[in-house]
């Protein structure tokens, strides 16, 4: 199949989710800044198109067939059951795993690599807005969004408020790549280095998928909470 370069590259992950994998690795956001088509995204962050696409369509031709459902059918509350479970689920038990993790990388390797102090700090922050964010979602925004009968005011601000929340952990999420290096672990790092490396990358690429479906499957679901009646907030949709 050809990918096409005008299509915002939040379409080619609703497309073919296989494609955040290559996304990612490249640092092109397709969740909080994913409207932009791909031959924009490149042309911002000086790749070459023709390459990108290249390895996106081969990702797609390597694809393996799963049983995972397109979350697009499914109806919202079934979504926010598969955000909490699979994504949620996930994090909760990665951040108690990692943030120990990087303070003990930084602590015995952080004169050889000053920027795993930068790993350490970030990964912090980042812990720090994550699971508070979680819980929101879990507790306010989420409710909000499958009342049967939706108070669009409300609605529009967990929105609103889910946005900002977002982008925060967007920013968070690359400058933890810079420092990270683009969680390339060197020749001379121990098993705790190199395993906190690949866990990093892994915990990026989910909470890029994660915010990917809220931000582009999720939320539009409810844009004309504002505007329109509450009838035009329909949590079966």
């Amino acid at each position: 199949m050809t990918i096409d370069q005008k299509s915002s590259i939040a379409e080619i992950v609703l497309e073919h989710s296989e494609c955040a994998t290559v996304l990612a690795g490249l640092r092109l956001d397709f969740c909080c800044r994913g409207e932009r088509s791909l031959m924009a995204a490149c042309l911002e962050r000086g790749l070459d198109v023709e390459t990108v696409t290249a390895d996106l369509e081969r990702a797609v031709a390597a694809r393996k067939e799963h049983d995972e459902p397109d979350p697009r059918g499914m109806a919202t509350a079934d979504l926010i059951a598969f955000i909490v479970s699979r994504h949620h689920a996930y994090l909760y038990e990665a951040l108690r795993f990692l943030e120990p993790l990087s303070a003990k990388v930084a602590r015995v390797h952080g004169d050889h690599n000053p920027k795993l102090l930068g790993v350490r700090d970030t990964f912090h922050d980042l812990a720090e807005s994550l699971e508070p964010h979680m819980r929101e979602e879990e507790r306010v925004h989420f409710p909000a969004l499958t009342a049967s009968k939706p108070d669009r005011r409300l609605v529009a601000r967990e929105l609103e408020a889910m946005q900002l929340e977002h982008l925060h952990v967007g920013e968070l999420l690359a400058r933890l790549r810079i420092f990270a290096e683009n969680f390339a672990a060197p020749d001379w790092a121990c098993g705790s280095y190199r395993t906190l490396m690949r866990e990093l990358a892994a915990l990026e690429l989910d909470t890029l998928r994660h915010v990917h479906l809220e931000t582009h499957v999720l939320m539009p679901r409810f844009a004309g909470a504002v505007t329109n009646d509450a009838s035009a907030v329909s949590p079966g949709a």
